[in-house]
This record gives structure tokens, C-alpha cells and sequence, in this order.
């Protein structure tokens, strides 16, 4: 009983990661998208240069 509670454990436990690490990815690839788009449209600054793309 306690071989199968464990292999049944073991199972989840690496479905749980595979499905962060799926997650991650996804998250990941949003937050590259939207960072390109903010430094390809990034606005001028009045002396017309390109200003800076972040906000910090």
C-alpha cells in the first residue's frame, strides 16, 4: 500500500511541476511581448529624440 501511495504521490508532485513549468513558460513569453511592443512604440521627447522606453 505504501509503494503505490507513493509512486501515486510522486506522479502528482511531477504533473504539479510540469504544469508550473508550462505555466511559467506562457507568462514568460506575455511578458516579453509586451516588452518588445513597449520599446518598438516607445515615444519621442520634445528635443525629438527617442525617450526612454521604461518608467522607472
Amino acid at each position: 500500500m505504501v509503494p503505490i501511495l507513493l509512486v501515486l504521490l510522486l506522479v502528482l508532485i511531477l504533473f504539479g511541476a510540469g504544469f508550473a513549468v508550462e505555466v511559467l513558460w506562457w507568462i514568460a513569453i506575455a511578458v516579453l511581448v509586451l516588452w518588445l511592443l513597449g520599446f518598438l512604440m516607445r515615444g519621442t521627447t520634445a528635443a525629438g529624440g527617442r525617450g526612454r522606453w521604461y518608467r522607472w
